[in-house]
Protein backbone atom coordinates (compact mmCIF):
# COMPACT_ATOMS: atom_id res chain seq x y z
CA UNK A 1 0.00 0.00 0.00
CA UNK A 2 1.38 3.37 -0.94
CA UNK A 3 0.80 6.46 1.06
CA UNK A 4 0.08 9.73 -0.65
CA UNK A 5 1.62 12.86 0.69
CA UNK A 6 0.02 16.16 -0.06
CA UNK A 7 2.37 18.57 -1.74
CA UNK A 8 1.36 22.19 -1.82
CA UNK A 9 0.72 23.37 -5.34
CA UNK A 10 2.67 26.47 -6.19
CA UNK A 11 1.29 29.36 -8.20
CA UNK A 12 3.70 28.51 -10.98
CA UNK A 13 2.33 24.96 -11.18
CA UNK A 14 -1.26 26.14 -10.97
CA UNK A 15 -0.85 28.62 -13.84
CA UNK A 16 1.44 26.42 -15.88
CA UNK A 17 4.44 28.69 -15.45
CA UNK A 18 6.96 26.13 -14.26
CA UNK A 19 10.41 26.88 -15.52
CA UNK A 20 9.62 30.59 -16.02
CA UNK A 21 12.16 32.91 -14.47
CA UNK A 22 12.21 36.67 -14.14
CA UNK A 23 15.38 38.25 -15.47
CA UNK A 24 16.93 41.45 -14.18
CA UNK A 25 15.42 43.36 -17.11
CA UNK A 26 12.03 41.76 -16.36
CA UNK A 27 12.24 42.90 -12.75
CA UNK A 28 13.00 46.46 -13.87
CA UNK A 29 10.09 46.43 -16.32
CA UNK A 30 7.78 45.06 -13.63
CA UNK A 31 8.91 47.72 -11.14
CA UNK A 32 8.41 50.52 -13.69
CA UNK A 33 4.93 49.22 -14.53
CA UNK A 34 3.99 49.03 -10.85
CA UNK A 35 5.28 52.56 -10.31
CA UNK A 36 3.46 53.87 -13.40
CA UNK A 37 0.19 52.44 -12.11
CA UNK A 38 0.53 53.39 -8.45
CA UNK A 39 1.99 56.89 -8.77
CA UNK A 40 -1.07 58.55 -10.35
CA UNK A 41 -3.32 56.79 -7.84
CA UNK A 42 -1.23 58.07 -4.95
CA UNK A 43 -1.51 61.68 -6.08
CA UNK A 44 -5.15 61.56 -7.21
CA UNK A 45 -6.63 61.81 -3.71
CA UNK A 46 -3.82 63.69 -2.05
CA UNK A 47 -4.84 67.21 -2.93
CA UNK A 48 -6.64 69.40 -0.46
CA UNK A 49 -8.01 72.83 -1.20
CA UNK A 50 -8.63 75.23 1.62
CA UNK A 51 -11.89 77.08 1.53
CA UNK A 52 -12.12 80.76 2.16
CA UNK A 53 -12.71 81.74 5.76
CA UNK A 54 -16.28 82.53 6.59
CA UNK A 55 -17.44 86.05 7.09
CA UNK A 56 -16.65 87.43 10.53
CA UNK A 57 -19.53 87.05 12.92
CA UNK A 58 -20.01 89.42 15.82
CA UNK A 59 -21.01 87.36 18.86
CA UNK A 60 -21.98 87.78 22.48
CA UNK A 61 -21.78 85.41 25.42
CA UNK A 62 -24.94 84.43 27.26
CA UNK A 63 -25.33 82.36 30.43
CA UNK A 64 -28.33 80.03 30.19
CA UNK A 65 -31.11 80.75 32.69
CA UNK A 66 -33.79 78.24 33.79
CA UNK A 67 -36.37 77.53 31.07
CA UNK A 68 -34.33 78.89 28.13
CA UNK A 69 -34.02 76.81 24.96
CA UNK A 70 -32.04 77.08 21.74
CA UNK A 71 -35.37 77.70 20.00
CA UNK A 72 -35.80 80.86 22.11
CA UNK A 73 -32.44 82.17 20.86
CA UNK A 74 -32.95 81.01 17.25
CA UNK A 75 -36.42 82.48 16.67
CA UNK A 76 -35.38 86.18 16.69
CA UNK A 77 -32.35 85.38 14.48
CA UNK A 78 -34.43 83.63 11.82
CA UNK A 79 -34.90 85.51 8.54
CA UNK A 80 -38.34 85.53 6.88
CA UNK A 81 -38.85 82.28 5.00
CA UNK A 82 -36.02 80.56 6.89
CA UNK A 83 -36.72 77.50 9.04
CA UNK A 84 -36.04 78.03 12.75
CA UNK A 85 -34.69 74.46 12.93
CA UNK A 86 -31.86 75.45 10.56
CA UNK A 87 -30.92 78.34 12.85
CA UNK A 88 -31.03 76.00 15.87
CA UNK A 89 -28.62 73.68 14.00
CA UNK A 90 -26.32 76.65 13.26
CA UNK A 91 -26.33 77.63 16.96
CA UNK A 92 -25.45 74.05 17.90
CA UNK A 93 -22.55 74.10 15.41
CA UNK A 94 -21.37 77.49 16.65
CA UNK A 95 -21.26 76.18 20.22
CA UNK A 96 -19.87 72.71 19.37
CA UNK A 97 -22.96 70.99 20.74
CA UNK A 98 -24.06 67.47 19.77
CA UNK A 99 -27.61 67.89 21.07
CA UNK A 100 -30.03 70.76 21.58
CA UNK A 101 -30.55 70.50 25.33
CA UNK A 102 -29.15 73.26 27.53
CA UNK A 103 -28.00 73.31 31.15
CA UNK A 104 -28.61 76.18 33.53
CA UNK A 105 -25.37 78.15 33.83
CA UNK A 106 -24.04 76.94 30.47
CA UNK A 107 -22.35 79.74 28.51
CA UNK A 108 -23.48 80.07 24.90
CA UNK A 109 -21.91 81.97 22.03
CA UNK A 110 -24.73 83.77 20.22
CA UNK A 111 -24.65 86.03 17.18
CA UNK A 112 -25.47 89.66 17.87
CA UNK A 113 -28.92 90.45 16.53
Amino acid sequence: MTTMTAHPISVQDRWGLTGLRLTARGRVVLAVLALAVSLPLAFAGGQAVAGSPGEPLEVRLHTVAPGETLWDFAAPLTDPGQDVRDVVAELRDLNGMTESSLRVGQVLVLPRS
